[in-house]
């Protein structure tokens, strides 16, 4: 897997993301299937999933969360603003 700098924050992310607007509601995925993907993801390399609060009224963000819960997150506002 390759990774990059996320902007200014020294943060390295995949060069690869999740996408997690299906999962929930919208996909029609159960939270085994999301726990599921993000593991495969995860021993991938893969360290970036993109994930709302609207995405299946906040399922996604919150089951995306479920499967690691000791993994560091990051949260930015407004997007210009450095991450801490």
């Amino acid at each position: 897997m390759h990774y990059r700098t996320l902007g200014r924050t020294g943060v390295q992310v995949s060069s690869l993301a999740l996408g997690a607007m299906n999962f929930g509601r919208i996909g029609h995925t159960t939270q085994d299937q999301v726990t599921a993907i993000v593991d495969t993801a995860l021993e991938a390399g893969i360290n970036l999933i993109d994930t709302a609060d609207m995405y299946s009224g906040g399922e996604s963000e919150r089951w995306s969360a479920r499967p690691s819960p000791g993994a560091a997150t990051t949260s930015c506002w407004p997007p210009r603003r450095a991450c801490r």
